[in-house]
């Protein structure tokens, strides 16, 4: 009996800069996702986790500002005062991060989805340490598409990238995703699993096309018909879409680590970009 070939099963969605730009672009436009492989060297990564692991510490010992600490997310807020998940903005305490966000393949790739002048995210930079034991406060996240976050302003499109210091397995965690999702018009999130309000101006729909979604998007961490993992090795960069429907599943290890460095990019109206600031304006923070 001839052994079936897993190849095209296991490798779906990852191109090395020998695939080219516009293969990965293929990809991304017609799946929304896409896994870059060997655009970062081994050693840029490992300067990567040593600097956000030392930012990290440098966090929970209080030794940084506040505002590089996070909260959001966490199935349990009191694991806070001991643990570290996030670190917001971790760009200006990371020299290794603007470095590869520069790499010439993944401007011309992110150049090439958004247009030239995309512009980072509100929130710049996360470092998001999301292993699963007892001393962490956050396990998973549910379905979401990133512009529902601010899905009342016109920054849209967009594409989130992560950097991801470990390779991810259903052992210590990883992403869901529903292909071809950011086509749909999905319905705006009128309500959330969060109880947070809707801001005024909020669209019915968005997505790349009027075609509805075919069921409605879970609040929680549902099957959903249609969604495949995706899985990365260290030193992988995926994008995904704005619009395309993710979640991160829950590891099934608890002494097994999940790191990554995550933002994102915005293709649409600048304008709304502050300044002074450096986020979008009138969004809720």
């Amino acid at each position: 009996m001839t052994a079936l070939d897993l190849t095209a099963f296991t490798d779906l969605g990852v191109f090395t800069p020998d695939d080219g730009p516009e293969a990965a672009k293929t990809f991304y436009d017609r799946w929304g996702f896409v896994v870059l492989r060997d655009l970062v060297g081994a050693d840029l990564i490992d300067a990567m986790e040593a600097e956000c692991v030392a930012a990290q510490s440098g966090v929970l010992a209080g030794e940084l500002d506040a505002r590089y600490g996070s909260r959001r997310y966490l199935d349990d807020e009191r694991k806070a005062e001991r643990f570290v998940n996030y670190v917001d903005h971790v760009e200006e305490l990371v020299p290794a991060i603007g470095t590869a966000l520069a790499t010439p393949a993944l401007v011309d790739l992110v150049t090439r989805i958004l247009g030239p002048g995309f512009w980072p995210s509100r929130d710049g930079v996360v470092y998001q340490d999301a292993r699963p034991g007892r001393e962490s406060g956050y396990t998973r996240i549910g379905w979401h598409a990133d512009w529902q976050a601010i899905p009342h302003l016109d920054i849209w499109p967009g594409t989130a990238f992560t950097f991801h210091i470990d390779g991810t397995s259903p052992a210590n965690g990883f992403l869901r995703v529903v292909p071809g999702s950011h086509l749909w018009a999905t319905a705006s999130p009128f309500e959330n699993i969060n109880n947070v309000a809707v801001p005024d101006g909020t669209p019915a729909a968005r997505g790349y096309t009027d075609t509805p979604a075919p069921a409605p998007m879970p609040l929680g961490f549902e099957k959903v018909r249609g969604e495949i993992p995706v899985y990365a090795e260290r030193g992988d960069v995926i994008l995904h879409d704005a619009y395309l429907w993710h979640s991160a599943a829950r590891a099934t290890d608890d002494d097994t680590m999940r790191r990554h460095v995550r933002g994102g990019w915005h293709g649409g109206d600048r304008s709304l970009m502050d300044r002074e600031t450096g986020f979008v304006k009138n969004a809720a923070r």
